[in-house]
């Protein structure tokens, strides 16, 4: 008599999650090139505005002081705002904001002016990070937002490549004016895609029930409301808000005084620190999609977030020391490599420290939590601009700038470390 074999049980039917979310960090990833060409375009006419308006260290100082002083306080309210209305539309209106700002510079002629229109455009960017970050938290879950942070992040580093090498041609063929006006014009293109792509996912019809349940994957965050001196109380936001107040100040450093650093130190102009300039930020767009790979790469090998956040953050830090001796390097070539080698492991660990408030804080603080942070960094980058002005008058060397900025991140990982022993959930 036969017997039925028992039929082999059917392995398992992968089922494909789908990509829109990251169609939107794309959306984010090009604004930020935009926000950093509007950005770092004073560093780069640095040298040519010096000399037509006159000014000194102090003053550029002074210029980058303010602006930082705008984007401080933006910061904190745009992080409020965009809680309470969504990305969508706070980052909208932030962009706007700054891309009228930036085309705004066409118009100055005097050093008032100049600050006048630098604090406008510091109001206006002080919302893309907070809408970039709280756009990340609705659209990714744990363990893709640090890769997610770490890729729209790296626009800034695109921005930073593009603006040396297109910027100098636009001067040296329509003039500086013109300059500001054509890119302003140019990326205005975004706003009205951002318009119509973003909604929440749950709100997006593109999205699938795959994609969505990946997304959605975390246990739910509480609905309440969470108050800025609510949020004050907790040791997680001043960890992350004095980890931004000691490591921003360096980026800021890079981005408006390295053409000024390459032309001093190098005897580099307008029509010849593109190219290392390009080298530095091709570099740092390694370090930030690097250093967010690293950490998603070990959670999902096994290691707790804490530790998988915290070791790539270390070797960030490491990394950055030798930029102590930029100052030294006679050869331009080392002194690129020295500095984009720093400005690599800047990006790993912002990426990394700018998913703190996504990690343990639950959605709908987490605008709030980047606000504040922001600020304090801002304010961070205030006395650093004052600091390296008052270094480059008095001294005539970047030195001292430098080894501040090498000694930054090990202190920053440090505090970050005493304040969150273990990253975890905040209970509120």
């Amino acid at each position: 008599m036969s017997t039925a074999q028992p039929e082999a049980a059917a392995p398992p039917v992968a089922v494909k999650v789908g990509n829109y979310r990251w169609l939107i960090c794309g959306l984010l990833f090009a604004a930020m090139v935009i926000n950093y060409v509007d950005r770092q375009m004073l560093g780069v006419l640095k040298p040519t505005l010096s000399t037509e308006f006159g000014w000194s260290e102090t003053n550029y100082a002074d210029i980058i002081f303010w602006f930082q002083a705008s984007y401080a306080v933006s910061y904190l309210v745009f992080g409020r705002f965009i809680d309470r209305i969504g990305a969508r539309w706070g980052f909208g209106l932030a962009f706007l904001l700054w891309q009228m700002a930036h085309m705004a510079h066409a118009g100055v002629r005097s050093l008032t002016s100049m600050i006048a229109v630098r604090v406008l455009l510091g109001v206006g960017e002080g919302g893309g990070f907070p809408g970039g970050i709280k756009a990340v938290a609705e659209w990714f879950p744990k363990k893709e937002r640090a890769f997610a942070t770490g890729l729209f992040n790296a626009g800034t580093n695109i921005g930073a490549i593009v603006t040396p090498l297109v910027v100098p041609a636009l001067v040296l063929s329509m003039g500086w004016q013109a300059a500001f006006i054509v890119t302003g014009l140019a990326g205005l293109v975004w706003l009205p895609i951002w318009l119509i792509v973003y909604r929440r996912p749950r709100e997006q019809k593109r999205v699938g029930p795959a994609e969505l349940a990946w997304i959605e994957q975390d246990p739910a965050d509480p609905v309440e409301k969470i108050g800025w001196f609510r949020l004050l109380r907790i040791r997680e936001t001043w960890a992350y808000a004095l980890g931004k107040f000691l490591i921003d100040p360096i980026w800021w450093m890079f981005l408006f005084w390295l053409p000024d650093f390459l032309a001093k130190r190098h005897g580099l102009d307008l029509k010849s620190f593109g190219l290392p300039l390009v080298c530095i930020y091709l570099l740092s767009d390694v370090g930030s999609i690097g250093g967010g790979w690293l950490s998603s790469t070990m959670m999902k090998r096994g290691l707790s977030l804490n530790a998988a956040r915290k070791t790539a953050m270390l070797i960030c830090a490491l990394l950055a020391t030798p930029v102590a001796f930029a100052a030294f390097a006679n050869n331009l070539w080392i002194a690129v490599l020295i500095i984009g080698v720093a400005t690599a492991a800047h990006q790993g660990f912002s990426a990394n420290l700018y998913t703190l408030p996504s990690d343990v804080f639950p959605r709908s603080a987490v605008g709030s939590v980047v606000g504040i942070g922001g600020m304090v960094g801002a304010i961070g980058g205030m006395a650093m601009a004052k600091y390296a002005g008052w270094v480059l008058d008095k001294l005539g060397t970047y030195t001292p700038i430098f080894i501040v900025a090498a000694s930054a991140y090990l202190l920053a990982l440090g505090v970050v470390h005493l304040l969150t022993p273990r990253m975890s959930p905040v209970k509120l």
